[in-house]
């Protein structure tokens, strides 16, 4: 049943701009296609250039194969490809393209020009088209290869040209699908020329890790560890991050299946399932992996632009993949666990903690009196006896803290109190230890407390920074040596849209050309800082937040991301002393109880329910 009359044949023109809205969503769109014909057209040297975002210019040229006249003529026909010849072939696909529609598509949406030229010949051919209609066909001089030129985007198309975003915006998603490309293919010479300024030139004949350490630096590579396994036909290759490498999205993942840029359900999680227990919640692992399988073994016809792939063992692949990445991690000396055991084990020698020498099926072999801890009391007190009079010296962990003094435990009825006081979670208490290499325990009044000192030293940068900015007295330090991070485009972006923001916390950051920043100044006490990644996490998640929150909200959220980034990590063994000092700021805060995100900070548990648990209530 129709409401429109007659059924008919649309005319080509109708069904190529139809077909135009699945394959050119964007300039970024157009970049794919033809890089990937390049690949496919045995290419080692490729170049493309923008100018306006793409939308007045987008040229790709080549050193592959090249075409005759009649082939250069077929090209833009759709459905006309080279690369498979009868329906058995589409189970059997070794090439990025093989439907046959990118160019139609393209020169129907746009002012097309092709020119091409295969080795052997003496002339090329040059092909113009406009809206999809045959201008000119000729003979042309060129190099060996081929040249397609795509100028006014969607000139023919007000509506779609209007959905187009900002030179900036669309520069960013061309640079983004230009370097997958350059990291799928790390033996192809590729450069980009964004605007008339050279961005990127990559060397042909490069390893993946040196490709790796020309797109995102040396500070990535050296924290990657090289993936190798080969099971059942299936070979994987690449490289994963140890768990201290990490960001809050899954941006820097980056998978090809068969050379291809394209993922699957499975692999993500077989991702997420290897690093299950190594890295926080809601952290991903940068991942550069290779899979490579029986071609039909896997369909890569299951999506309009190929950017999902379906397994026809997807068990296999799934364990195959955890199998590769964890045993990697394992003998790339980054088990976390047992790294921050083995922290503890050697702390255990000067604490007196019970230690087990490796292997040994022996008992206890002893126990040594635990060290007196100080206790503290809450608000303040003068120094008890004994203790020393000064305050206690910033660690440079710790940075940032308030000023505390070990003081001894009141007596019962002290009337000492204050607002301070009555705001802390507990009137007195004592650093018991550190257990696990981590948390913290306490003893207070009414029970113990293990403290994250990572949540909790988050909650009391942020409460100081939100504290000063409220009061408009922040602090900013200047670094000593101004540091640069060259960011991925799509970070880039983020950065550059939240640069105000940054500088009202206190972040000295301004642009140093391209997708280049340089920090010169941070919040007073939030020195250490990876600068790269803070700038990357502050910027995401103040993306994420969109529109939807108010000046404070994003303020706020600003802050919580680099109290993150600058707290003490879970990795970092603390003294006494640093814990002392922690345990002092946290008790003064507002709102000790959660971290700014609404992770707890303390778990409690009272001497009431430690007797119910052994029995004695």
């Amino acid at each position: 049943m129709t409401d429109g009359g007659p059924i008919r044949i649309l005319p080509p023109e109708v069904a190529n701009r139809i077909a135009a809205g699945e394959v050119v969503e964007r300039p970024a769109s157009i970049l794919k296609e033809l890089v990937e014909n390049s690949i496919d057209a045995g290419a080692t040297q490729i170049e493309v250039e923008v100018v306006a975002g793409g939308a007045r210019l987008l040229s790709v040229s080549d050193n592959g194969t090249g075409m005759d006249r009649d082939d250069a003529l077929l090209s833009v026909e759709r459905h006309a490809t080279s690369k498979i010849r009868n329906a058995p072939d589409i189970e059997n696909i070794r090439t990025l393209g093989f439907r046959g529609e990118a160019l139609a598509a393209i020169s129907s949406v746009s002012r097309f020009c092709l020119r091409t030229r295969r080795a052997t010949d003496l002339a090329g051919t040059e092909l113009a088209m406009s809206g999809g209609k045959l201008v000119d066909v000729r003979d042309c001089g060129c190099p060996a290869g081929t040249q397609v030129e795509v100028r006014d985007l969607f000139f023919n198309m007000p509506a779609r040209r209007k959905f187009l975003r900002s030179p900036q915006t669309e520069i960013t998603h061309l640079r983004q699908m230009f370097l997958v490309h350059a990291l799928a293919w790390p033996g192809i010479g590729m450069k980009l020329t964004v605007d008339g300024r050279v961005v990127w030139m990559f060397a042909g004949g490069s390893s993946l890790s040196e490709r790796i350490r020309e797109i995102f630096g040396a500070e990535v590579v050296g924290a990657l560890r090289e993936v190798r396994l080969e099971a059942g036909g299936l070979r994987i290759s690449g490289y994963v991050s140890r768990p201290t490498l990490h960001r809050g999205d899954r941006s820097e993942q980056y998978v090809f299946i068969n050379r291809r840029p394209a993922t699957a359900p499975v692999v993500g999680y077989s991702i997420s399932e290897a690093y299950h227990a190594l890295i926080a919640d809601g952290r991903h692992p940068y991942v550069f992996l290779f899979l490579e399988l029986p071609v039909e073994q896997v369909d890569v016809n299951v999506h309009p632009t190929k950017r999902e792939v379906r397994f026809r063992q997807p068990s296999d692949v799934r364990d195959a993949l955890i199998r590769a990445i964890r045993t990697t991690l394992q003998e790339g000396g980054a088990r976390f666990v047992a790294g921050q055991a083995g922290a503890l084990a050697d702390a255990g020698n000067k604490t007196g903690a019970i230690v087990l020498p490796p292997g040994s099926k022996e008992g206890l072999l002893k126990i040594d009196d635990l060290p007196a801890a100080r206790a503290f009391a809450y608000p303040k007190l003068p120094p008890a006896e004994g203790a020393p009079a000064h305050p206690l010296s910033r660690p440079a962990v710790l940075a940032g803290l308030p000023d505390s003094r070990p003081v001894g435990k009141p007596a019962q009825g002290d009337g000492s109190g204050s607002a301070d006081g009555a705001r802390s979670p507990w009137a007195w208490c004592r650093v018991v230890g550190q257990v696990g290499g981590l948390y913290v325990l306490l003893e207070t009044e009414d029970g113990l407390v293990l403290m994250d000192p990572h949540a909790a030293h988050e909650r009391v940068l942020f409460e100081k920074i939100l504290n000063a900015m409220e009061a408009g007295t922040v602090e900013s330090q200047g670094l000593l040596t101004p540091e640069t991070a060259e960011l991925p485009p799509r970070d880039a972006l983020h950065v550059r849209r939240h640069m105000e923001v940054m500088r009202k916390i206190g972040i000295g950051v301004a642009e140093f050309g391209g997708d280049t920043f340089v920090v010169d100044a941070l919040p007073a006490g939030f020195g250490g800082l990876a600068v790269r990644d803070m700038l990357v996490d502050v910027a995401r998640h103040l993306e994420l937040l969109g529109e939807r929150g108010s000046g404070s909200r994003w303020r706020e959220e600003a802050i919580a991301q680099a109290a993150c980034k600058a707290a003490v990590k879970a990795r970092d063994r603390l003294t006494l002393a640093e814990i002392e000092q922690l345990v002092v700021a946290l008790a003064s805060a507002e709102m000790p109880y959660t971290c700014p995100h609404g992770r707890p900070t303390l778990i409690h548990m009272s001497f009431k329910e430690l007797a119910r648990k052994f029995g004695r209530e």
